[in-house]
Order: structure tokens, then C-alpha cells, then sequence
């Protein structure tokens, strides 16, 4: 038996190929016409309908734009070369176009020294719109907390400095994913973010927050220190894609592993679970089912799994029935 039209060339609609790839529809149009790609084919009433194959190169590109590359540089390429470029990111190889626009970390440690939290939070800001908010998170931010941090370990920054670093993050950070364009509420996967108790730092979930939202993903946060029970009755209520959870070394390896056994015992077995942060036991002793994530470069990667694995699924649900 032969499949229907419509599933031998699975298409999405633009409004479904803005919530995937977080693309606005004017961004596809002016491509169209500037570019050649994408090449949309044409229904009934002319509207726009795109290969899953287009769709995949444009959430390819889309990420390359995120950490600086320039759509007329990259749009035109074939998806392999995209491949490489991307497949580039999760190991640093990548550069932003102009890496003189990267800022000396050092420099901000003496701004909260000085205690200019002003001067601090403005630079960082300034940092976030000038490397663009993907980098910002990767390579400004992620190093930097692991700069502060252990300049506390050693004595050389009082708590309260530290909990003023901490803050003037959260602000900033809250501010630039304040700016990022809301997705629509029927984009996936939705993700679920928060720590289990006794794990109160929320800083890594904005961080995951922030690039989770650049790929067009839903995001819900339920901030630190959620019971374990009430993580998987908010992930029902939430229709969870996957629960997202952030661990530092303030946990014993022990709590770490239970929690996350007793975690993926209780979700669904269609829910992922994903693991994050600076607690070595997520990757030397890792739990059956669930995802370690290395660093937060890998989100991008992992968006783009998940949705492969679940593109039948989806495009069908855009097609809607088979005509009759």
C-alpha cells in the first residue's frame, strides 16, 4: 500500500516553521526573495509550505546567526557545509566574527571588587547586545562564574561580593531573555527547568533558560529547590517535553544519583530528562535515562536530536487530515 501525498512529502506551514526554527515570517520572505532559500512549495490557496528538509538547514543556520554568523554568508550554503560549522560549536572551535569584541574577564571581577555594581551590570549588558546573547551565555558568562567562584574559594571575594555577582547575573540575564521574542505556545519541545531541593542555585537555570528560548523552545521555570513529586505533577500539568535540571558540587554525588532515580521513575517515559552543571557524578556515574549534558553549547545540539526523533510526529499534527 502507498503512504498518502502527505506523508511522502511531510510539510510545514509557515506559522509552523516560525514556532520550530524561531525564524519570523518576514525573516523566510526576505530570504526567499534575497536568497533563493528557502523555496517554499505552494498549496491550493498559495500558501507556503515547507520540506522538512528546508526546515532542518534553516534551524542549522538559525543557530549558526545565534553565536554571530551573518545570514548572507551562510544561507546560500549546501546543509553540509552548515553541518560542519555547527557541528563546530559544541567544541569551541567556532569564533565570533570579530573576537576583538570579546571582553577580559578580569575586568569584571575588579569592577565588583570596586563594588561598582552599576559599572558591572552595564558592561555585562553591553557585552550580551554586542556578542549576541547565545555567545554572551557560552563564552562570557559560563567562564566568568567559574573566574568568581573560585576567586571566592580562595579567599579573594567576600560573600556578599559573591552574592552581589550573582544578583547583577540574574538581572542581567532576565533582561536580555525579557528581549527575546515569545514563542508561540505550541512550540516544542516544551521544557520544564528548576533543581531538586537543597539546590538553591538559579543561575545555571537562566543560563539553560536564555538558549533554550533562542531555539525557539517553550520554556516554563519553576526556579530552585523544587520537591521531587512536584516536579512530576508540573511537568504533567505542563505537558513536559523534557524537565531540565541544573546541578553545582553542592550536593553529595550520592543525592545527585538518588534524586535523579527517583525522578525518572516517576515521569513518564516519554518525558527526557535532562542534567546540567558542575557536579562531576552526572558524568562519572551517570543514571539510566537520563541526558548529562556536557556544556551549554550541547542545548542547541540536543534541540535539534529531539526534534529529528519527533519530526514525523509533528509534521503530520501540522498537515492535519489527508484530504478525503
Amino acid at each position: 500500500m502507498h503512504s498518502p501525498p502527505h506523508e511522502r512529502s511531510a510539510t510545514l506551514s509557515i506559522a509552523a516553521v516560525e514556532r520550530d526554527t524561531g525564524l519570523t515570517k518576514d525573516t523566510l520572505r526576505v530570504w526567499e526573495r534575497r536568497y533563493g532559500f528557502p523555496m517554499p512549495q505552494r498549496g491550493g490557496l498559495a500558501e507556503r509550505a515547507y520540506p522538512l528538509e528546508q526546515v532542518e538547514k534553516l534551524r542549522i543556520i538559525k543557530r549558526l546567526m545565534d553565536v554571530g554568523h551573518r545570514p548572507g554568508r551562510i544561507v546560500g550554503l549546501p546543509i553540509e557545509a552548515l553541518r560542519q560549522l555547527s557541528d563546530g560549536l559544541g567544541s569551541g572551535a567556532q569564533r565570533p566574527p570579530d573576537t576583538s569584541a570579546m571582553p577580559d574577564l578580569h575586568s569584571y571581577v575588579e569592577l565588583l571588587r570596586a563594588h561598582d555594581i552599576d559599572g558591572l551590570r552595564r558592561q555585562l549588558s553591553q557585552a550580551a547586545v554586542r556578542l549576541g546573547l547565545a555567545w554572551f551565555v557560552t563564552e562570557v558568562l559560563s567562564p566568568l562564574n567559574t573566574l568568581v567562584g573560585d576567586a571566592w574559594m580562595r579567599g579573594q571575594l567576600e560573600i556578599f561580593e559573591e552574592h552581589l555577582y550573582t544578583e547583577s547575573i540574574t538581572v542581567v540575564l532576565r533582561q536580555a531573555i525579557a528581549g527575546i521574542p515569545a514563542t508561540d505556545a505550541q512550540a516544542t519541545p516544551r521544557v520544564l527547568i528548576t533543581t531538586v531541593p537543597n539546590e538553591s542555585h538559579s543561575m545555571g537555570l537562566l543560563m539553560a533558560e536564555a538558549l533554550l528560548l533562542l531555539e525557539g523552545c517553550k520554556c516554563v521555570s519553576l526556579g530552585p529547590q523544587t520537591p521531587i513529586w512536584d516536579i512530576v505533577l508540573a511537568a504533567a500539568a505542563q505537558r513536559a517535553d523534557i524537565v531540565a535540571l541544573a546541578f553545582t558540587a553542592v550536593l553529595t554525588p550520592a543525592a545527585v544519583t538518588a534524586a535523579l532515580t527517583e525522578l525518572r521513575e516517576k515521569l513518564p517515559a516519554h518525558v527526557e530528562l535532562w542534567v546540567g552543571g558542575s557536579a562531576p557524578v552526572l558524568h562519572r556515574r551517570p543514571v539510566a535515562g537520563v541526558r548529562a549534558l556536557v556544556a551549554l553549547p550541547q542545548i542547541a545540539t540536543e534541540v535539534q536530536r529531539w526534534r529529528a526523533e519527533h519530526a514525523g510526529t509533528r509534521a503530520a499534527r501540522d498537515a492535519g487530515p489527508a484530504p478525503g
